[in-house]
This record gives structure tokens, sequence and C-alpha cells, in this order.
């Protein structure tokens, strides 16, 4: 079972970097959901995956008899949907009032705070 969330997460992680280097910003948003996504299941699968045996430790023993899935990376997985989420909403909001504003998602066009007909600014070192 453990494999099959490897590729998954691997899949993840290569569809989302594809979508993060794109210049629309729709794209953009769409690779980081599927970037936090991927980081969540990652989290998921190293707390292990078993269905069988619940994490409870029963009262006569100090730690569990056998193995049992982490309740602790659920518990942090629970948590990081809620923040990504918000991000998420945060930046879709943010992209429309970008859209409305220079009425274009493509980010060469969006190069406001640069005046028009003069060189581009280096885009590194």
């Amino acid at each position: 079972m453990e494999p099959i969330f490897a590729v998954t997460v691997a899949v993840f992680f290569a569809t989302s970097i594809y979508l993060l280097l794109s210049k629309h910003i729709i794209r953009i948003l769409l690779g980081v959901a599927i970037f936090g996504n991927a980081v969540n299941l990652t989290i998921f699968t190293a707390g292990r995956l078993m269905r069988e045996v619940p994490p409870i430790i029963p009262v006569d023993l100090d730690m569990p008899a056998g193995a049992t899935a982490n309740p602790l990376p659920q518990a942090l997985i629970l948590t990081a949907i809620v923040i990504s989420f918000s991000f998420f909403a945060f930046l879709l909001v943010l992209a429309f009032r970008s859209y409305q504003e220079l009425g274009t998602d493509d980010t060469d066009g969006m190069r406001v705070a640069e005046p028009e007909g003069e060189e581009l600014p280096p885009l590194g070192y």
C-alpha cells in the first residue's frame, strides 16, 4: 500500500512543480494547492498506513503490543488542510483582484511597476 502512495506523492510533486513554473497565475495557484496535498500525503504516509490496528494502548501496557499507525501525523494533516485551504482562498482572491486591476493573468503582463519601452531588469545575478 505504501509504494502506491509513494508513487502518487511523486506524481503530485511533479505535477505541482510543472504548474508552479507556468506564467499564468491560475496554473500557479493550482500548483500551490497540489503541492500542499503532496506534502500532506507525504506526512500521512510517513506515519504508517495501518487500518487493522488502532493506535490505542491497553491499560496494562506502557506501549502498543504491535505496530500501529501514528496518530500525530494525522492530527498535523488535519491542521495543515485547514491552513492550506485558507491560504489557497487568500491567493485566489488576490489573483482575482489582480486580474480585475490589470486585465491579465500572465505574469509577464503584470509587470506594471516597470516603465514601458525600457529594458527589463535582470532576472538573476
